[in-house]
């Protein structure tokens, strides 16, 4: 994984959707410039559309500019480097409108930049553009700041849920297959080979997201070993539709917590266990994912329980949220003996 310190600083300006905000600020700035109310002149149609054609050349080649020596003024510190690009981008504009006023000029007839003197039009069209310049790079820096933080958070939380799992599904786990040794050595093999294949899964594979199919395999190896543990106490109906979209991105972890939410807070502390019903299907370009269980009144468990399971469904909902957006929802709750969590994540 690439140090964070390494990494560019300077805003990303090679992307689309920032191009087009750099050249819409440009052409707000001479929208502002055209209506202003200070009585100098009329703009007629020919200069509004003269001065909009300058105004997204000097934001095209002030874009350009910072996009291509984004990584040159990474290496310097922040606020020299903002200071850097800023110049940069006055120097760039002043160049372009002295051309443009000296064309003019040279040509004659009436424009925009008539009755403006030559300084004035170059250091006014360098101060402003240096003022949007300066304005952009700091919304995008403080922007790409909280995306990044964002994204830490939600890759703290998943962390956070890992280590909790770890610990208690492998002592329990390793328990199990010590007991199965002498007993069953077969099915102590098989045990060890999905204990294996589930932490392969979902701790060795790296960083990124996984996809749904990764994601019911390893609810699968999970429940598989947890049906050694409980026996005929831990029956599973998996409803899936034929069409699933199998290799959709999602992020690690899951459904997997909810499935072992249901093992631990459900059919674990029933004395005659019961049936966790996993359903997938597809409506309306939506993916929606259930997982029901029987359970205690909630009301009736013990605080750690309780919390436990609140903190792996507040962690799910927040990364399913920042990698689908507000299309993304979960939901769950205990009605009639059963408790019920939904997910819902738009498909692409």
């Amino acid at each position: 994984m690439s140090d964070p310190r390494q990494l560019p600083w300077l805003p990303e300006l090679c992307q689309l959707p920032r191009l087009a905000a750099m050249l819409g600020l440009a052409e707000l700035v001479v929208l502002v410039v055209a209506l202003a109310p200070d009585g100098s002149r009329q703009w007629a149609l020919s200069d509004f559309l003269s001065a909009s054609g300058f105004a997204l050349w000097l934001a095209l080649a002030a874009t350009v500019c910072l996009c291509s020596a984004r990584q040159a003024l990474s290496r310097l510190p922040e606020l020299p480097g903002t200071l850097l690009a800023v110049a940069m981008t006055a120097l760039i504009a002043s160049a372009c409108a002295g051309i443009v006023h000296g064309l003019y000029t040279a040509l004659g007839g009436s424009s925009f930049a008539s009755g403006v003197g030559f300084w004035r039009f170059t250091l006014g069209s360098a101060a402003i553009t240096a003022l949007m310049v300066a304005l952009a790079l700091r919304y995008f820096y403080v922007s790409d700041r909280w995306s990044a933080q964002v994204m830490a958070n939600a890759r703290a939380q998943a962390d956070a849920l890992q280590a909790r799992i770890r610990p208690h599904f492998l002592f329990n786990s390793m328990n199990l297959i010590a007991g199965l040794l002498r007993r069953d050595p077969v099915v102590a093999e098989r045990a060890v080979l999905d204990l294996s294949d589930l932490f392969r899964a979902a701790l060795g594979a790296g960083e990124g997201d996984a996809t749904l199919r990764e994601e019911c395999e390893l609810a699968e190896r999970y429940l598989s070993i947890e049906s050694l543990r409980l026996g005929e106490r831990l029956q599973v109906q998996w409803e899936r539709d034929e069409s699933l979209p199998w290799e959709l991105p999602m992020p690690r972890l899951v459904l997997q917590p909810l499935v072992e939410n249901a093992v631990l807070h459900g059919i674990s502390r029933l004395p005659v266990g019961g049936t966790i019903v996993i359903g997938l299907e597809v409506q309306a370009q939506q993916l929606h994912i259930r997982v029901r269980n029987p359970a205690p009144d909630p009301t009736a468990r013990s605080l750690p329980l309780a919390h436990g399971a609140g903190h792996a469904q507040r962690s799910i909902a927040h990364r399913l949220a920042w990698r689908f957006g507000p299309g993304a929802r979960m939901t769950g709750g205990w009605s009639d003996g059963y408790y019920a969590c939904d997910i819902t994540v738009p498909i692409p």
